[in-house]
């Protein structure tokens, strides 16, 4: 268990090697970055880029990375790994213990602010709590679990919200059984409808405009430092917040943080944009699942019995909310957990320099069969036992910086579930092939996906 340092301890502050911590060589670091870190931001950290999550696909570079990881821990089993880089003082945790403290001891002395993170962020939303430190960031923080209800699994506002998910859900069925299939693209658009009603109302069921807006930043931000800010694309963009969150429609989450006491440095409309970011990966998730159902007869055939004997109104679907999280362990879409260190911290080989960024490599942890039963396949149940508590499946992160918004996505994607597969048979026309009796792929390329639909036999 690290501790912060104590005051007098030698901090080291030129290269790795000086930490204690065990340092990796030069090849194994070159074998990291190239084979680990380059493929997963090639894709696209802040927002996919669907034709690299193809060419990881094909080449299933998700896979090698796993196993790089795999080979370089067993070179070194003990304490977070230290890179050898120039300009970077880097950790990364392989231990799953390990990976268990720096997200129970996030914030401090673990930030979620990390120089990579505020740099991609800031394109976007530069006052998030997300990217906030100190006083500020408590504030920011409470004001997000206020407004999403961050302890409850149903929304406050879930009378509204699951009624808007059955709508767009219908109509995009409709509009599939009309031309005969559903391609990722299909789902996406009416995902973005559910999106804007949850976030702003009725009234921006349509505002293409505003999504248009925060996907051009966000592609921006998947350059991070390497590319200027659009200064005058973000005003206006977090100017549009502004105004709805002034004129904030009932029902509606503009409308709980217009609402919502506010402390001194809130930003509240730079708490938004953060919910437009995760609603899309969480939608990546809804098709994944599905996909999955889809060439899984009996995960179909459980979610369909829990669907047809549901009393809560899709408000609490166990199994659905379980298939989400199996999707997510089993394809993350935060495969780099980041911190960085706000003080030197003592660990057992040695002190972690202040400053350094310590990466959580998700899919490591996810797809581990050493440790997991069927960590390769489709299993929702293991999400609704206690059998792998302890081991880090984060798809939402963990500890005191923990998903704020983990709730209420498990509702509005596991209603969208439920109004898909409770009506409809769904086969895989194209795309991927999976198959139940092997190893789910260790890529899933949503984009090239297309679903024949048909009425539920």
């Amino acid at each position: 268990m690290p501790t912060t340092a104590p005051t007098g301890t030698t901090t080291p502050t030129t290269t790795p090697a000086t930490t204690g911590l065990p340092t990796a060589t030069a090849l194994d670091t070159a074998r990291l970055l190239l084979g680990v870190l380059l493929p997963t931001v090639v894709k696209g950290p802040i927002i996919r880029r669907p034709w690299a999550v193809g060419l990881t696909a094909r080449l299933d570079l998700d896979t090698k990375a796993v196993a790089i990881v795999r080979k370089v821990h067993a070179r070194y089993p003990e304490g977070p790994l230290m890179l050898r880089l120039p300009i970077r003082k880097q950790a990364m945790v392989l231990d799953p213990g390990d990976v268990n403290t720096v997200l129970a001891q996030s914030p401090e002395p673990f930030s979620p602010a990390s120089s990579e993170k505020k740099a991609a962020l800031s394109h976007f939303q530069p006052s998030n709590s997300l990217i906030s430190r100190g006083p500020v960031r408590t504030v920011r923080r409470a004001l997000q679990e206020q407004v999403l209800d961050t302890d409850h699994p149903v929304h406050h506002l879930a009378d509204t919200f699951v009624p808007v998910v059955e709508q767009e859900m219908q109509g995009l069925l409709t509009e599939a059984l009309r031309t005969g299939s559903l391609p990722w693209a299909a789902f996406q658009d009416a995902w973005y409808r559910v999106v804007r009603r949850v976030v702003f109302g009725d009234h921006a069921r349509d505002d293409k405009e505003l999504t248009a807006m925060i996907i051009r930043l966000r592609k921006d931000g998947n350059w991070s430092f390497l590319k200027p800010v659009r200064k005058d694309t973000r005003r206006r963009f977090l100017q549009r917040i502004g105004d709805e969150l002034a004129h904030a429609e009932p029902g509606s989450l503009a409308a709980v943080m217009a609402a919502a006491p506010k402390g001194e440095g809130a930003a509240p409309a730079e708490q938004v944009p953060q919910w437009l970011f995760a609603f899309d990966p969480a939608g990546m998730a809804v098709f994944r699942a599905l996909t999955v159902l889809a060439t899984h007869p009996e995960a179909m055939a459980t979610a369909r019995r829990e669907i047809d004997g549901d009393t809560s109104g899709r408000r609490v679907l166990p199994y659905l909310r379980a298939s989400i999280l199996e999707a997510l362990r089993l394809w993350p879409t935060t495969p780099m957990i980041l911190r960085q260190t706000t003080r030197p911290v003592e660990w057992p080989e040695g002190v972690m320099p202040a400053d350094c960024g310590v990466l959580v490599y998700a899919p490591y942890f996810h797809r581990d069969e050493r440790s997991l039963r069927s960590a390769h396949n489709f299993s929702p149940e293991r999400w609704l036992t206690d059998e792998d508590d302890g081991w880090p499946l984060v798809p939402f992160s963990d500890g005191p910086v923990v998903c704020p918004g983990k709730q209420l996505v498990l509702l509005l994607t596991s209603a969208a579930l439920a109004s898909l597969v409770s009506g409809h048979d769904f086969g895989v026309e194209q795309g991927q092939t999976l198959d139940p009796d092997r190893p789910l792929p260790g890529t899933m390329d949503n984009y090239s996906v297309r679903l024949g639909v048909s009425p539920r036999a």
